[in-house]
Protein backbone atom coordinates (compact mmCIF):
# COMPACT_ATOMS: atom_id res chain seq x y z
CA UNK A 1 0.00 0.00 0.00
CA UNK A 2 2.99 2.44 0.70
CA UNK A 3 4.15 2.28 -3.02
CA UNK A 4 0.93 2.44 -4.31
CA UNK A 5 0.64 5.85 -1.91
CA UNK A 6 4.20 6.87 -3.21
CA UNK A 7 3.11 6.47 -6.84
CA UNK A 8 0.36 8.43 -6.59
CA UNK A 9 2.05 11.12 -4.80
CA UNK A 10 4.77 11.19 -7.12
CA UNK A 11 3.41 10.49 -10.31
CA UNK A 12 0.85 14.06 -9.24
CA UNK A 13 3.82 15.91 -8.63
CA UNK A 14 5.37 14.72 -12.20
CA UNK A 15 2.14 15.62 -14.06
CA UNK A 16 1.83 18.85 -12.72
CA UNK A 17 5.47 19.36 -13.98
CA UNK A 18 4.27 18.48 -17.40
CA UNK A 19 1.88 20.57 -17.36
CA UNK A 20 3.70 23.28 -15.69
CA UNK A 21 6.41 22.81 -19.11
CA UNK A 22 3.78 22.56 -21.42
CA UNK A 23 1.93 25.57 -20.64
CA UNK A 24 5.11 27.90 -19.86
CA UNK A 25 5.88 26.86 -23.36
CA UNK A 26 2.88 27.76 -24.74
CA UNK A 27 3.20 31.18 -23.11
CA UNK A 28 6.53 31.63 -24.84
CA UNK A 29 5.75 30.56 -27.63
CA UNK A 30 2.32 33.00 -27.14
CA UNK A 31 3.49 35.38 -25.20
CA UNK A 32 0.70 37.29 -23.25
CA UNK A 33 0.03 40.87 -23.82
CA UNK A 34 2.02 43.44 -21.86
CA UNK A 35 -0.05 44.58 -18.66
CA UNK A 36 -1.84 41.23 -17.75
CA UNK A 37 -1.80 40.71 -14.38
CA UNK A 38 -1.38 36.59 -13.90
CA UNK A 39 -3.08 36.54 -9.93
CA UNK A 40 -5.81 38.89 -11.49
CA UNK A 41 -8.83 36.41 -12.13
CA UNK A 42 -10.53 38.97 -14.52
CA UNK A 43 -7.22 39.38 -16.17
CA UNK A 44 -6.89 35.08 -16.63
CA UNK A 45 -10.41 35.32 -17.99
CA UNK A 46 -9.60 37.89 -21.06
CA UNK A 47 -6.64 36.06 -21.25
CA UNK A 48 -8.46 32.79 -21.97
CA UNK A 49 -10.56 34.20 -24.30
CA UNK A 50 -8.38 36.36 -26.69
CA UNK A 51 -6.20 33.18 -26.34
CA UNK A 52 -5.42 31.74 -30.09
CA UNK A 53 -6.73 28.11 -30.60
CA UNK A 54 -3.00 26.81 -30.51
CA UNK A 55 -2.37 28.25 -27.88
CA UNK A 56 -5.70 26.68 -26.06
CA UNK A 57 -4.73 23.38 -27.73
CA UNK A 58 -0.91 23.22 -25.75
CA UNK A 59 -3.26 23.67 -22.66
CA UNK A 60 -4.87 20.89 -23.51
CA UNK A 61 -1.81 18.55 -25.04
CA UNK A 62 -0.62 19.62 -21.43
CA UNK A 63 -3.26 18.31 -19.48
CA UNK A 64 -3.44 15.01 -21.42
CA UNK A 65 0.25 14.41 -21.32
CA UNK A 66 0.50 15.24 -17.68
CA UNK A 67 -2.11 12.70 -17.41
CA UNK A 68 -0.08 10.28 -19.25
CA UNK A 69 3.35 10.65 -17.82
CA UNK A 70 1.82 11.24 -14.63
CA UNK A 71 -0.24 8.04 -14.63
CA UNK A 72 2.66 5.97 -15.88
CA UNK A 73 5.46 7.31 -13.44
CA UNK A 74 2.21 6.49 -10.77
CA UNK A 75 1.97 2.46 -12.39
CA UNK A 76 5.64 2.23 -12.42
CA UNK A 77 6.13 3.06 -9.09
CA UNK A 78 3.30 1.21 -7.86
CA UNK A 79 3.14 -2.72 -7.75
CA UNK A 80 0.74 -4.29 -5.86
CA UNK A 81 -1.56 -1.36 -7.68
CA UNK A 82 -0.63 0.12 -10.81
CA UNK A 83 -3.85 1.21 -12.76
CA UNK A 84 -5.67 2.54 -9.37
CA UNK A 85 -2.33 4.64 -8.57
CA UNK A 86 -1.91 5.91 -12.33
CA UNK A 87 -6.22 6.62 -12.20
CA UNK A 88 -5.36 8.63 -9.46
CA UNK A 89 -3.58 11.08 -11.29
CA UNK A 90 -5.79 10.82 -13.80
CA UNK A 91 -8.89 11.61 -11.48
CA UNK A 92 -6.80 14.90 -10.20
CA UNK A 93 -6.11 16.11 -13.59
CA UNK A 94 -9.73 16.15 -14.10
CA UNK A 95 -10.45 17.67 -11.44
CA UNK A 96 -8.15 20.76 -11.63
CA UNK A 97 -9.78 20.72 -15.71
CA UNK A 98 -13.14 21.14 -13.73
CA UNK A 99 -11.82 24.08 -11.46
CA UNK A 100 -10.01 25.88 -13.96
CA UNK A 101 -13.43 25.38 -16.00
CA UNK A 102 -15.43 26.79 -13.48
CA UNK A 103 -12.96 29.79 -13.07
CA UNK A 104 -11.89 30.66 -16.62
CA UNK A 105 -13.95 30.64 -19.92
CA UNK A 106 -12.78 27.83 -21.56
CA UNK A 107 -14.51 26.71 -24.51
CA UNK A 108 -16.53 23.74 -24.43
CA UNK A 109 -14.33 21.93 -26.73
CA UNK A 110 -11.43 21.83 -24.07
CA UNK A 111 -13.73 20.99 -20.63
CA UNK A 112 -14.91 18.13 -22.89
CA UNK A 113 -11.14 17.12 -23.68
CA UNK A 114 -10.15 17.61 -20.43
CA UNK A 115 -12.77 16.16 -18.13
CA UNK A 116 -13.26 12.88 -21.28
CA UNK A 117 -9.58 11.82 -21.65
CA UNK A 118 -6.67 12.28 -18.96
CA UNK A 119 -8.52 8.97 -17.04
CA UNK A 120 -8.08 6.98 -20.49
CA UNK A 121 -5.11 8.19 -20.64
CA UNK A 122 -3.85 6.86 -17.29
CA UNK A 123 -5.48 3.79 -17.59
CA UNK A 124 -3.15 3.22 -20.85
CA UNK A 125 -0.08 4.37 -19.32
CA UNK A 126 -0.54 1.83 -16.23
CA UNK A 127 -1.24 -0.56 -19.20
CA UNK A 128 1.46 0.20 -20.67
CA UNK A 129 4.08 0.66 -17.79
CA UNK A 130 2.97 -2.73 -16.19
CA UNK A 131 4.88 -5.55 -17.33
CA UNK A 132 3.95 -8.55 -19.31
CA UNK A 133 4.51 -12.28 -18.08
CA UNK A 134 5.83 -14.39 -21.13
CA UNK A 135 3.72 -17.54 -21.07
Amino acid sequence: MGRTILGAVVGLAVAMLAMLLIEGLATMLFPPPPGIDPSSEAALAELVAKATPAMKAMVVFGWLLASFVGGWVAAKISRAHRVGAALVVGAAVVLGVIFNAVALPYPLWMTALGVLLPIPLAWWAARIATPRVAL
